[in-house]
């Protein structure tokens, strides 16, 4: 039992009739751990320091490449030749619910990848929320932050 013959993924299988050992699977198929995964994106998760911090490390990880570390579109791989992507700082993407991103995570667009097989959808979650802060940190107004007028030290002359 422990081996046995089996085709390598890629290789030539005489046993179908097109030849090719990857199979698709049966129709109705559902993957393992799949229900879980569409019960997480469907429930975000509270927005906290935790949370915030695992999607700054998977944002600098799996999405700075082409996003940079600021959001602006400008990472190694843009540098380098690649397509640049939008800014995060761009009107359209600062109005877009939280959501968007983690479907575009989730399915890709554009040139982008889809990367569900690659960032749990917890983490996605996560990847949004820290989107969100990097908004936030590059075009936010004092007035639109609650108590943080306060805060914040008066001029001196």
């Amino acid at each position: 039992m422990a081996r046995q013959k089996r085709y390598d993924v890629y290789r030539r299988a005489d046993l179908w009739a097109d030849g090719a050992a990857a199979r698709t699977p049966p129709e109705g198929t559902v993957q393992q751990g799949a229900l879980a995964d569409e019960a997480a994106l469907d429930d975000p998760p509270p927005v906290d320091a935790a949370l915030l911090q695992r999607g700054r490390e998977r944002y600098e990880a799996v999405c700075s490449p082409c996003h940079g570390l600021t959001g602006h579109g400008d990472g190694m791989v843009v540098q380098r030749g690649f397509p640049k992507p939008p800014s995060y700082h761009e009107d359209r993407l600062r109005a877009a619910p939280a959501r968007y991103f983690v479907d575009v995570i989730t399915h890709g667009y554009g040139v982008m990848y889809r990367y569900a097989n690659r960032v749990e959808p917890r983490d996605r979650w996560a990847i949004a929320a820290y989107i969100r802060a990097l908004q936030f940190s590059q075009g936010a107004r004092v007035a639109e932050v609650p108590g943080l007028a306060e805060k914040i030290p008066e001029a001196r002359p």
